[in-house]
């Protein structure tokens, strides 16, 4: 009985584990998705609207291929502009925290 005991709870713990694999890049979609919206301080309805579309919607891709992230997009964005102003050091960081919070 002991002997059955140890494979019968590794095939358990194998099928519980592909489960918990499938909703991790939905788990993170969403977490993004809801992370923008309480950057926007929506509620209510637009809240609503702005989840519904930003779930819906197709990732980005950059030049590899890869799927970009709404949030990773925005960083993207932030650190162009701020190169393009040729900031540097704490006048960076005040930029970057002030245009990811937007």
């Amino acid at each position: 009985m002991k002997i059955l005991r140890a494979p019968l709870l590794i095939v358990g713990l194998l099928l519980c584990s592909q489960g918990f694999a499938a909703n991790t890049a939905q788990q993170e979609k969403m977490t993004t998705c809801n992370a923008d919206a309480t950057a926007k301080s929506l509620k209510g309805d637009e809240r609503k609207a702005f989840m519904s579309n930003c779930l819906k919607a197709a990732p980005a891709a950059n030049e590899a291929g890869t799927a970009l992230t709404p949030q990773q997009e925005k960083m993207k964005n932030c650190n162009v502009n701020a190169t393009a102003k040729l900031l540097k050091g704490d006048e960076r960081k005040a930029f970057m925290s002030n245009c990811l919070k937007r």
